[in-house]
C-alpha cells in the first residue's frame, strides 16, 4: 500500500509540474492583423476585420493551444473607398452575410495541434460564426514572439448563402465564392 500511496504521489507531482509548464500569451490586438479576400466571378473584394482578444498556449516552446475572439462589427472592405465601401461595409455586416447586429463577434478555440515541421503545427480548432460552430484545419508557424497562418473558410457553413451558386441558380456574374480566405498575423 505504501508503494501504490509514493507512485501517485509522484504522478501527481509530475502532472501539476507538466502543467505548470504551460504558458499562455495574450496576442497584441492592436499589432496583430487579420486580412480577409472574397471572391466573386467578377472580381474580388479584400478588407480588414479585429481581433477583440486572443491568447496561444504553449508548453515549453511548443504550441499547445489558442483562443481568440474577432470584433465583427470592425470589417471593412480596403480595396474600395467613399461610397462604394460603406455600400459593402454595411452588406458584409448585414443578415446577408455576418449578421453583426446579432453576432457582434466571431470565435476561434484550438482543440488538437500537432507538429508538422520545426515551429509548424497544423491545428484543428472550433470556428463559430453566426453562432454556429464547425471545424476547420489550418497550418501556422510560429517565430519567437509572432505567429501567421492563411486559410479558407466556407461561408456557406455558416449559414452565409448570400449569391452563393451551390444554392441559387441562374446567378451568371453575380455569383460569390462559397470561400473566403484569411490572412492572419499575431503578435504576442
Amino acid at each position: 500500500m505504501k508503494n501504490f500511496k509514493s507512485i501517485a504521489l509522484a504522478l501527481v507531482v509530475a502532472l501539476s509540474a507538466v502543467s505548470m509548464n504551460a504558458q499562455t500569451k495574450k496576442v497584441d490586438v492592436k499589432t496583430s492583423t487579420i486580412n480577409w479576400v472574397g471572391k466573386k466571378v467578377t472580381g474580388q473584394h479584400s478588407g480588414t476585420v479585429n481581433l477583440k482578444d486572443g491568447a496561444l498556449v504553449f508548453k515549453g516552446n511548443k504550441l499547445a493551444g489558442g483562443t481568440f475572439t474577432v470584433d465583427m462589427t470592425s470589417i471593412n472592405a480596403t480595396d474600395l473607398t467613399g461610397e462604394y465601401q460603406g455600400k459593402l461595409n454595411g452588406h458584409l455586416k448585414a443578415d446577408d452575410f455576418f449578421g453583426t447586429d446579432k453576432f457582434p463577434t466571431s470565435k476561434l478555440v484550438f482543440k488538437t495541434i500537432g507538429a508538422k515541421a520545426t515551429d509548424v503545427y497544423t491545428v484543428t480548432a472550433d470556428l463559430t460564426i453566426k453562432g454556429i460552430t464547425k471545424p476547420v484545419t489550418f497550418d501556422i508557424a510560429v517565430n519567437g514572439n509572432t505567429a501567421a497562418t492563411s486559410f479558407k473558410v466556407d461561408r456557406t457553413k455558416y449559414d452565409i448563402k448570400y449569391g452563393s451558386g451551390s444554392f441559387f441558380d441562374n446567378l451568371g456574374d453575380k455569383a460569390v465564392s462559397d470561400e473566403f480566405e484569411l490572412n492572419v498575423a499575431l503578435k504576442f
